[in-house]
């Protein structure tokens, strides 16, 4: 299949209003399809159902799922070069979003302060006018500057236009064997990996990881977790630990797995339920999927041995075995019209500072804002 066939089979797709979703995985040239053949609203009820799912911040909402059975794949290769240079969008913030975000920042170091939690993270959406409003176009931009994320485009007539490139990955399973990425703190790329972090950022990063190994602990054997290490996305840097562990023969439901963990620290606060709850009443907007979870759910995927010079015939021994990657949603955009809704946020701790803070959400918007130029 030629690019050419790959996005106008996904344009025609869109035309038709019928869902699908596009996307690539970071640091792959192969980018896949997934087009429903009707206009169901399916959902992931048991998390045992085979296809791509995309799933709201709120926990209690329906995750929505484009299955496998009922839909038509392809992939294509598409070649591109490095992240591109960071170029500084055109649009403007006002200052009631900034005096609005600060204040909600604030609200919420208070609350800290007050022993009603220990993190706790605050966004905002921005609205933006665009004069690309074609979701093809944007997603092609996407993939091209941001190699190292996995970029998508999602569509359901009955849900929404969304797109997003996003650098944090939830939870890779394949058989029993899984690895969870541990992703907080953010400062401004400068060229270089070699940085310093300061404590409130560090502070952030052992909140998310405590978290995570507290959660799997009953459900895993063999936890091994990394030491933080920097990492660079588009034009941020931000503190990066891996976790990997085998599940217990006797785990079977992946989706209690899954919700153990979602909403985390690193896009909800510590402890879950009571930063949840704050959130919902003072961010003043709805998050809907932004900062939910998304990617391939129950793939089967074959598995060949490595082969030698001494066993040449160890392809005969290749095996299936399913595989899920789910992915954090964020640095994404929710498209209606000639509108695009921009999600940002960051984590609060005691010793965050609201005017920082308000900078952090700045420059996490010019990843998405870049592209909408």
């Amino acid at each position: 299949m030629t690019l050419e066939d790959f996005f106008k089979r996904i344009e025609t797709q869109y035309e038709n209003q019928l869902p699908f979703v596009a996307y690539r995985k970071p640091n792959s040239n192969k980018v896949n399809g997934l087009l429903q053949k009707d206009s169901a609203l399916h959902i992931a009820k048991t998390f045992t159902e085979s296809g791509f799912v995309f799933a709201p911040f709120d926990d209690a909402e329906s995750t929505i799922l484009i299955p496998f059975s009922s839909s038509g794949s392809l992939s294509v290769v598409y070649n591109t070069n490095e992240d591109k240079a960071f170029e500084k969008p055109l649009f403007n913030t006002t200052a009631d979003d900034k005096s609005n975000h600060i204040d909600l920042v604030k609200k919420g170091i208070k609350a800290i302060k007050d022993n009603q939690f220990e993190k706790v993270v605050l966004s905002r959406k921005e609205i933006v006018s665009i004069s690309h409003s074609n979701p093809i176009t944007i997603f092609k931009r996407l993939l091209s500057k941001y190699t190292l994320a996995f970029v998508y485009c999602w569509y359901h007539p009955k849900v929404g236009l969304w797109l997003g490139a996003t650098p944090e990955t939830l939870i890779k399973i394949e058989g029993t064997h899984f690895s969870i990425m541990a992703l907080a703190g953010t400062q401004d790329y400068k060229g270089t990996l070699d940085v310093t972090w300061h404590e409130k950022e560090k502070n952030e990063q052992r909140i998310v990881t405590d978290f995570i190994i507290e959660n799997l602990k009953p459900s895993v054997t063999d936890l091994k977790v990394s030491e933080p290490e920097t990492v660079q996305a588009g034009s941020l840097l931000h503190l990066k630990t891996m976790i990997s562990a085998q599940l217990k023969p006797d785990v079977s439901n992946l989706k209690d797995v899954i919700f153990d963990l979602h909403p985390t620290p690193a896009v909800c606060g510590m402890p879950k339920l009571e930063t949840k709850k704050f959130i919902q009443e003072t961010e003043k907007y709805n998050r809907d999927f932004y900062t939910g979870f998304l990617g391939e759910l129950n793939i089967e995927i074959t598995v060949a041995p490595r082969s030698s010079k001494k066993n040449i015939e160890n392809r005969a021994y290749a095996f299936n075995k399913k595989s899920t990657q789910l992915y954090v949603n964020l640095r994404c955009m929710q498209l209606q019209g000639k509108h695009a809704n921009i999600f940002v946020g960051g984590g609060i701790t005691e010793t965050s500072n609201p005017e920082a803070e308000w900078e952090e959400t700045v420059s996490k918007s010019m990843i998405i804002k870049s592209i909408l130029q």
